[in-house]
């Protein structure tokens, strides 16, 4: 009688199947969040909170193929009569909601979504996760640091997403050689999981300052205020969840410019003339007082609603704005203006720029902030950071 013989082949993708849908769905749910960016930081509520709010955010829910049953008596077909035209409404349940009818009740199912719920700094993580300091360089006496997750080490035991799967594979192989004489993969046991353990790597780059300045004259309506502290309160975020000893140094104007402290930068109120010089100025004079070019990585931004104090000011503004990029990896200049509204006299000065450093920004909507961001604080490819 011959022998039978039973081929069995286990399937370890089984036993990752959780693991494999869950991941699908945190990136899913990461997707969507990424989406809608520009909609969800343009919140005012998000801007004036302490920084410790829950952010919610409405996904829609990934609807998993499955069989639906129907009940075996009723007589149904898979196809039509033949007989429809095209605009034919093909079906139509009773009190079904119509042109008029919002607030009336209905039979039909919504849709259905969750709320996903992230701290303002998970949130920041996510927009900021591929940006960094442009033009970064080494200078003299390295101080600041960023952190980093680094995968150092590998254990017997774990959680499952921290699972090295190479390893385990490995492990499995280098059991069945020794126990069965048989190099193959097979018959999983706990003794073969390997898993990654990770610690907080700190890198050491170099001296960087951020020198924001604002506008703070009358003609800043509640929009354009509103806008220029929405990016200056991002920014700070990200500057102080990626780098851990980043210098910023808060400068407001109106025709005379000064120095002052986070709170209030963020809530002094517009009043006065314009005369966007007198920030450059004291830009100018703060660096050669405080942060030597050769020691620091020293990046300038200025928000503003473009409007200035005639054109030898604008012309006075080029010449600062120049020596500026001297000095500097970056100059941002941000306007903030209504759609309707044309060129102003400020930014067609700055058309005569054509240093690659001096990057300019137009915000027209609060949607436009986060584009703002990402074009100021883009890494050029082979510089990245970390």
């Amino acid at each position: 009688m011959a022998a039978s013989i039973s081929l069995a082949r286990h399937d370890w993708s089984l036993h990752r199947k959780g693991l494999i849908d869950q991941a699908r769905h945190n990136e899913k749910v990461k997707e969507a969040i990424k989406g809608n960016l520009g909609d969800i930081i343009a919140e005012e509520d998000i801007i004036t909170s302490d920084g410790t709010k829950i952010v919610k955010i409405p996904i829609r829910s990934l609807d998993l193929p499955h069989f639906r049953f129907t009940d075996r008596q009723q007589e149904q077909v898979g196809q039509g009569e033949g007989k429809s035209q095209v605009g034919d409404v093909l079906d139509q349940n009773p009190g079904q909601q119509g042109p008029g009818k919002g607030k009336e009740a209905g039979e039909i199912p919504g849709i259905d979504y969750y709320e996903a719920e992230l701290t303002i700094d998970e949130l920041a993580q996510l927009m900021f996760e591929d940006l960094g300091l442009p033009n970064l360089q080494q200078k003299q006496n390295d101080v600041l640091e960023s952190e980093r997750v680094k995968f150092t080490e590998v254990q017997k035991k774990g959680i499952m997403s921290n699972l090295d799967k190479r390893r385990t594979v490995m492990e499995n192989i280098r059991r069945n050689a020794l126990t069965k004489g048989r190099p193959v993969f097979e018959a999983m046991t706990n003794e073969d999981l390997r898993f990654k353990t990770w610690t907080i790597d700190v890198k050491r780059e170099t001296n960087a300052v951020i020198i924001a300045m604002r506008d703070v004259s009358g003609s800043m309506g509640e929009f354009e205020k509103y806008i220029s502290r929405s990016f200056y309160f991002w920014m700070v975020r990200f500057l102080r969840q990626k780098y851990n000893d980043v210098r910023i140094v808060f400068i407001t104007h109106h025709t005379q410019a000064k120095e002052v402290d986070e709170h209030s930068f963020f809530t002094l109120g517009e009043s006065g003339g314009t005369k966007v010089s007198s920030a450059y100025q004291l830009a100018l004079d703060i660096i050669k007082e405080r942060y030597d070019p050769e020691r620091w990585n020293i990046y300038p931004f200025h928000f503003s609603d473009g409007d200035n104090w005639g054109d030898g000011d604008n012309k006075h503004c080029v010449e600062l704005v120049k020596r500026l990029i001297d000095q500097c990896n970056i100059f941002g200049y941000g306007e903030i203006r209504e759609v309707a509204h044309g060129t102003s006299t400020l930014m067609s000065a700055y058309s005569s720029i054509s240093d690659e450093k001096f990057v300019p920004v137009i915000i027209e909507d609060k949607k436009d902030v986060y584009p703002a961001l990402r074009k100021f604080f883009s890494l050029k490819e082979g510089a990245k950071h970390g």
